[in-house]
This record gives structure tokens, sequence and C-alpha cells, in this order.
């Protein structure tokens, strides 16, 4: 079986669509089983019906005709169970439900096997024998096998309309919230031509223009590879030499350039034309029996790409943004960004990244949704598609529903009213109805974020991530770049306070120049474990900030990813000594107010030890969520998972409160859950003196600590720690938001769809 399962493994992953790929499946199990029909049921989004899409041994005419309603037969049953049903005499089953229209009474063997997604059932693919027949173990294996290829397929395409006449369209895929928002708008792929998977499909403008250029393109190739076997001839031996030249012949045949042509006369630009020319051929070779005319498929591939990178650098016109544009990219870049004309950046998407990338710091600098991780989202062909972006949830909608696009208008709609009413509470203190007040500090890693801060009426910083201009830089920086920059942070709050996280650098935020390989980098080399290890970067850091403060006094320093208190320890042993250093070239620093931040369950564990050591106490609830919940918050894949509202979660953070609160010591939070203003109710509740949260959250949480008494808090907090799922805890604080008459913050907290 496992020839066959390449072949079909190969054919879905190479098809240009769905429609394509489904019959090539149904063929090929069809044959590798021999059995006497194999189809392929998908369920309809909306109805939830399983509908046949692709059959071979069924009656003609079959598809798209044949509905079960959810439930429905041994088709349904198979979706029902999500497991495999292997019947001998499927006649017999209690669930058997013949289809006339399929003329299924002629069936006896039975093996219908579920496609799952990330838990979703998508749909059945099945194979039947008029005969009496058992698969074997095998066989229902290679069964499975064939279904979770088609899962990731299946996906795909109904999140990108590819199968829109099944569904109705409200199929998203989830991806990592990077900036909070939504955007309805159109794609624009930044690097269309990166790879031969991600071109997109474009009209040619100028048919004949297209074609010159696309020949001009290939005659530049070949001259690149005989130069290049010419440059060889010294170094490798002739056999070698000769491969070069079969590149260069097979650039000269007929059945690349000619087709290619074709499709450019029939309307497509150059690079998809070329695009569906070599992955044709490409494919042809894969399914060879003969491994070495196998992998000349890597040969194909290898001219695709050459061809390519000379369509990119011919002379092409300026590029075009559309007015609401939605970049997207495996990669986003700020020079990216900066392209796009002013007011036209509507959302950004990315393949690759996390909440933490430089790319969603950007993004939340400039107030667009951004959602990262897409890694299902097939970005090379949805250039031009429009698109619903779901910056709270982390879900993208690629040609929505129209229903769905008429939600997302109405939430659109309300976010401009509420953030109008927002405004007004700018300048208004956050201080709960029986007095007690809360700071409402800011998360920022740019200098341009601290003017939307002020703006939103923040009383500080509570969190200032130093490692973004080590991010941007191909070196590390000097003493005298961190000065001023963190110079002018602290300038522009004064006397407003202005936490400073020393490096955190490891983990999903890595250094162009400073590589760190692990295995597992979350649990590995990372925070205060790097600049502990290398004293010369902590010091150099150190000066900057300590020099910086001098003229202002606003500066906090902050200690990242604290599991062990000799770290502690260490860490204010080094701060001591860099101000005593200053101190004697006759600088006068003072020093500063030393954090620790609870981002490690370990921590959490000796909050009371580590708060006798520390100035405040932060907690960081985004790893420390990730560690007790085993979660990675930059995978979609368990991005379900990943909640704030655990009751794991909420029990942790109010135990380091009390802890701290025990010992003297002020603490605060500094992660997202601070900036949701349900989780904030919660906060309150916990009595935490400070919140730290992005500019765009803070007049929510403003809004709902005026809102309730701490007394009223408090006991939402004890009925929430009683509940055993974040579900309930969730439904809990949506009704107290609702009768205090803020249910519009609930609605970013939710799909919208």
């Amino acid at each position: 079986m496992l020839e066959p399962l390449r072949r079909l493994v190969q054919d879905v992953s190479t098809a240009e669509n769905l429609e394509e790929a489904l019959p090539l499946v149904v063929h090929q199990v069809r044959g590798a089983l021999d059995v006497d029909a194999c189809s392929v049921f998908l369920r309809d989004d909306g109805s939830g019906e399983m509908v046949l899409m692709a059959t071979e041994g069924l009656p003609p005419g079959c598809e798209g005709r044949v509905r079960l309603a959810p439930g429905e037969g041994l088709v349904g049953f198979v979706a029902e169970r999500k497991e495999p049903v292997n019947l001998e005499n499927a006649g017999a089953h209690p669930r058997y439900l013949p289809c006339p229209q399929a003329c299924e009474e002629r069936f006896h063997g039975f093996l219908g096997v579920p496609i799952v997604h990330y838990r979703e059932v998508l749909g059945v693919l099945a194979a039947q024998q008029r005969g009496h027949r058992l698969f074997n173990p095998s066989e229902a294996a290679f069964m499975v096998a064939v279904a979770a290829q088609l899962a990731g397929a299946i996906r795909s395409a109904r999140s990108t309309g590819g199968i829109a006449r099944v569904g109705v369209g409200t199929s998203f895929v989830q991806g990592v919230a990077g900036a909070p928002g939504v955007a309805i708008g159109t794609i624009t792929v930044s690097h269309p031509l990166a790879r031969l998977s991600d071109v997109p499909d474009r009209p040619a403008k100028d048919p004949h223009a297209e074609a010159e250029l696309f020949l001009s393109a290939v005659e530049r190739v070949q001259d690149e590879l005989r130069s290049l076997g010419d440059r060889m001839s010294t170094l490798l031996p002739r056999e070698e030499r000769s491969l070069f030249d079969v590149f260069a012949l097979l650039l000269d045949s007929k059945q690349l350039v000619q087709p290619t042509v074709r499709r450019i006369r029939a309307g497509s630009w150059a690079p998809a034309a070329w695009r569906d020319t070599v992955m044709e051929h490409v494919r042809a070779f894969e399914q060879m029996n003969d491994e070495y005319l196998r992998t000349r498929a890597s040969d194909l591939r290898d001219i695709g790409r050459r061809v390519l990178v000379a369509l990119q650098s011919e002379a092409r016109e300026p590029r075009r943004y559309p007015e609401h544009c939605v970049l997207a990219g495996e990669e986003i870049t700020a020079a990216d960004l900066a392209e796009v004309p002013a007011g036209q950046l509507a959302g950004v998407l990315c393949s690759r990244g996390s909440v933490l990338s430089h790319t969603a710091i950007l993004a939340r600098a400039l107030g667009v949704p951004a959602v990262m991780g897409l890694g299902d989202l097939p970005i090379g062909r949805i250039d031009g598609a429009p698109v619903v972006v779901d910056g709270y949830q982390g879900r993208v909608y690629v040609r929505p529903h129209r229903r769905v696009v008429v939600e997302f208008e109405r939430l659109l709609r309300d976010e401009e009213v509420l953030a109008a009413g927002l405004r007004e509470l700018r300048d208004l203190p956050a201080r709960t109805p029986d007095g007690h007040s809360v700071e409402l500090q800011v998360n920022t890693g740019l200098v341009a974020d601290i003017q939307l801060g002020l703006e939103s009426g923040a009383e500080g910083v509570g969190l200032y991530r130093t490692e973004f201009p080590y991010m941007i830089r191909h070196a590390f920086p000097s003493e005298e770049e961190l000065f001023r920059n963190y110079r002018h942070v602290l300038a522009a709050l004064a006397p407003k306070p202005v936490v400073m996280r020393t490096l955190d650098v490891g983990g999903d935020k890595t250094l162009p120049y400073f590589a760190i390989e692990e295995d597992n980098p979350f649990l590995g080399w990372r925070g205060i474990r790097i600049t502990l290890d290398q004293p010369e970067i902590f010091h150099t850091q150190l000066r900057a900030m300590l020099r910086a403060n001098i003229s202002f006094g606003n500066l906090q320093v902050l200690l990242p990813m604290v599991s062990h208190v000799r770290e502690v320890d260490e860490a204010i042993g080094v701060i001591d000594r860099t101000v005593a250093e200053l101190r004697d070239e006759g600088r006068a620093v003072t020093r500063p107010p030393v954090g620790v931040m609870v981002e490690v369950p370990a921590a959490a564990l000796q909050t009371a030890a580590l708060a006798r050591r520390a100035d405040f106490l932060s907690i960081g609830t985004n790893d420390l969520i990730q560690y007790l919940l085993a979660v990675d918050r930059n995978n979609a894949r368990v991005a379900a998972l990943y909640d704030g509202l655990h009751p794991a979660v909420l029990q942790t953070v109010n135990w380091v409160v009390q802890e701290g609160h025990r010992t003297g010591t002020r603490v605060g939070v500094c992660g997202e859950m601070a900036g949701d203003p349900a989780s904030a109710l919660l906060l309150l509740g916990m009595g935490v003196d400070s919140m730290s949260m992005a500019a765009s959250s803070l007049p929510r949480v403003k809004w709902v600590v005026r809102s309730f008494t701490r007394d009223h808090a408090r006991d939402l907090l004890q009925e929430a720690l009683g509940l055993e799922e974040a579900f309930a805890v969730r439904l809990l604080l949506h009704a107290a938001l609702k009768d205090a008459g803020l249910g519009n913050l609930i609605r970013p907290l939710k799909s919208a769809a």
C-alpha cells in the first residue's frame, strides 16, 4: 500500500484545486483496494448534510445530488462516531439506509473513514464492494492515511472558497491573534514570486508583452546555466557538468516553453502560466515508476524557480494596492508595510510568526488587525480575494459568504461607536465606584507606540519590550544606541513610570546575528538565562538604561523568565555593581526599582521568596498560561486550548497576587489577560495593583474598572474560582458585563460568525 499512498499524497499536494484532486483520489483508492466503488462526501457548512462530491463506481451524475441529513445512513454514522466503520455486510447494520440515486443496494462490503481536521469532521471517504467483504487492517490504515491527507486540502479549499458550492462560505482558517481588530478588504500578496506554489493567478493585461517578457526571462536563465557550466568546468567531472547543459536544453524544449506561451496568450500572466506548465511536468515525473526519473522532478522545480526569479527581476509596473489592503505573505517586513500607501493598509496576514514577532508589534503600532501562524492558508493562490480578518480570535475568512461580511460590517460600526464613547474616558481615573484605584498602563516595544499609549490615557508603561531594537539590527546595538532609544522613551513618559524588561530573546524571538538552535526553544536558553550567561550583553543594556534615567527618575527594571531565586540574586548583584561603576565615573545615577516577572510555574510557587527580593512583581500571563496548560501559544493547531480563563490559570494568578500582597509587594499583570475586559474583571477582584496592555485595549478595561465595585468583582472571582471549565467562567463574566450595561465589550471576545 505504500507506493499507491505515495502517489496519492503527491497528487493531492500538487493538484491545482480540490475539484481536480478528489476524482484522482477516488480513482486511485478504488484501484489500490480493488473495490467496486469509492466516494468522497463533504459536509455542508450550513445544513450539516453530507454531500457526495466525487465518486467512481456509483452511477454517473450523482455528484452534488446525493445529500444525506446529519447522522443519516452509514456515512452519517461514520461522521457521528469520528471513527472508521468496517462492515462485511452493510445491509445488516441498523443504521444502513440505501440511497436509490446511488444504487447502493447492490453493495455489501463497506469501509467508511471520517475526514477530520482539528476535531472537526469535514467529510467521509467510503469504499464499497458488491460482494461480502471485511477489509483487512492494512487496507483500513491506508484509508485513514488518505483521509488525513485529504483533511488539510479540504479545509484549505473550504476556507478560500475553493468548494463554496458545497457549503455557504462561513469556514475560516485559524491562526494566532497578532493584533486586535477587524478588517474587511482585499488580499495583496507581498512576495508572490517566492516559490512556484506561491504564485497567484492573475490575468495578463497585455498577453503579447507578457509573452515577450517570459521569453526574455527564459533566454536569460539559459545564459546563466551555460555560464555556470563553464565556471564549474575545472571543479566538476564532465558527467556532473553536463547537468547544466541538460537544464539549458530543457528550456529549449517545446514541452516547457510553448505550452507556457499558449497559456499566456489565453489570458494568464507569465508567472502563473509558467507555474502550471512546470507543475504539470513535475507531476508526470513524480508518478513514474523509475526512481531515477522521479528524482528529475526536482530538476524541473529548480528550473522553474530560476525562471521565476528572472521574471521577478524584469521591469514591471509599479505595485498597485487596493483601497482596503490586507497584506499577506509568509513573512512580512517593515519595508513591506511601508510600501502600502498611507490610509490603505487594513490588515496583515502571515503564514509564520507569532503574537510577539516584529510584524505583529508593528501592526499593533499601526492600529491594524493581524493574524499570524496561518500555515493552512495557501497565500499564493488568494491574491486579490476578498477577506475578513478577525484579529481578536485569530481567524481569517477568505471569499466570505455575504452573511459573514454583513455581521462583521455591523461589528465594525459598533466598534467605531464604542471607540468614540471610550475616548471620553481618557482623562478620567481608573477608579471603581467604591473608590479603589488601579494603574492602567500600556505594553510597548516601539517608540511609535508611546503616543498611542498617552492618547489612550495610560498611567505609564507597564512593559517596555527592549528586544525590538535588537531585532531590527544586523548586530548587537551599542551602549550609545540603546541610551538614545531609552532616553527618548523615558523622556516621553516622564514623570510616569516606565518598566523596562531586560533583553528577552529566545523561544520565538530570535536575533539574526545571534542564532540559537534548540529542539525545544521555549524550554531552553532564553530570557534571564541568556543575559546572565552573556554578562557583556546584560552589562551594556543596564548601563544604557541607568544613564538614560539620570534626568527623569522614572525607570523600573524587570527581569524576565525567572525560575530560580538565585537568578534574581545574581541579576540584582549585577545591577548594583553597574550602579556603583557609573557613580565611580561621576554619573549621578540612581538605583531603580527592580521587579521580577512571574511567568514560569516554578516562580509562581515561590512567589513569597521572590517578593522578598524584588520591589514589585509582574505576572506575564502569556507565557504563564502556555506553561501551565502545556500549550504553545503560537501554534494554531492548539490555539483553542490556550485560554486565560482556565481554572488552573485563575487559581495560579490569584495565588501569586495574594502571596505577593502578603509580603507587602506590589503585584501587576502585563500579559494579554490584562487587556481582556472579561478577565480584567477577575484581576480587579484579585486586587492587582496595575494592569498593562495594548493601548487599544486600555479604554475598554478602564470602562470595566469604573463600572464594578471591588466587592462585586471579588464576588465574581469567588464564583469563578469554584467553576471547573473556562467556558463556564466566560459565561459568568459575559452575563456580568451585560448586566452592567457593558455588553458591547463582549463582541470582540467571540467570533462574529
